[in-house]
């Protein structure tokens, strides 16, 4: 049982994270979905967004940074693959 002062703090940062973790997967989504939408112009800029919101998590600790650079390939594998 961990101490109740190590157990306040690690609610603190989970209740950060979550806001952030959640903002990323719906940048995320966004970009997915106007990936598969096949406009190349707003499809670049949503990517963009999740990019920089990515870049940010992983900055903060949130999730790691090979996770970010995993994400950020997928994510830029599939706007190349958009049909121009």
């Amino acid at each position: 049982m961990p101490s109740e002062k190590s157990e306040r703090s690690s609610k603190r940062k989970q209740i950060r994270n979550r806001s952030i973790r959640s903002t990323t997967r719906t940048f995320i989504a966004k970009a997915r979905s106007t990936i598969e939408s096949g406009d190349q112009e707003l499809a670049s800029n949503t990517v963009k967004q999740a990019i920089k919101s990515l870049d940010k998590a992983a900055k903060r600790g949130v999730i790691h940074s090979n996770n970010a650079a995993r994400r950020k390939s997928r994510l830029v594998k599939k706007l190349n693959s958009i049909p121009q």
